[in-house]
């Protein structure tokens, strides 16, 4: 959701998105997990190297084309058996090549994820999970928000996080979660 809300940032306020790759399977590998959040994560690791072999070839702008078009599917269309299809169809999608759907089932691309997924977590901090935002050079976890906002209030509620960035002092801000996600 927080990708959607600065999709729709981008076209009311004068801000520079960049997406860039983290991994949950990086994140939560020294965790205590159930079995079945363990095999959620293995799974995991197939489009997060599709899309670093993505980047690898067309730059990290197309991450955010390629995250779209698959996180759709997924998430919006409820679609998280065969992440494999959803995958190749996400690449066909933005116009790249399917032969990269290949680079799930290999370990070529894990050390690019780790980077990217240390650079990503070393802004926020490496215990704080993800999404990162990064704001006039101050990184934070989160919005988490669902469903996201649109027009004006999207970019109010980048307006108030900005307003944020520059208390030196402001760390973090939460409140328990009373639904779940609205896609």
């Amino acid at each position: 959701m927080t990708s959607q809300w600065l999709r729709e940032v981008h076209t009311v306020r004068p801000v520079s998105v960049r997406f860039r790759l983290m991994s949950l399977a990086v994140l939560n590998e020294a965790e205590e997990l159930t079995d079945e959040m363990r095999g959620f994560l293995q799974r995991a690791w197939g489009p997060v190297r599709v899309m670093a072999a993505a980047a690898a070839h067309g730059g990290d702008e197309v991450l955010d084309r390629l995250y779209n078009a698959f996180s759709s599917r997924v998430f919006r269309d409820n679609r998280r058996e065969d992440l494999d299809e959803v995958m190749r169809e996400a690449l066909a999608e933005v116009g790249l090549s399917e032969d990269l759907a290949a680079a799930a089932t290999t370990d070529q691309w894990d050390a690019a994820v780790r980077e990217a997924h240390e650079q990503a977590m070393s802004a926020a901090g490496m215990r704080t999970g993800t999404p990162i935002i990064v704001v006039d050079g101050v990184a934070y976890f989160g919005p988490v928000i669902a469903p996201a906002p649109h027009g004006e209030k999207a970019g109010q509620l980048f307006d108030a996080i900005a307003q944020l960035a520059g208390f030196d002092g402001f760390f973090e801000l939460k409140r328990h979660r009373d639904r779940q996600p609205s896609f």
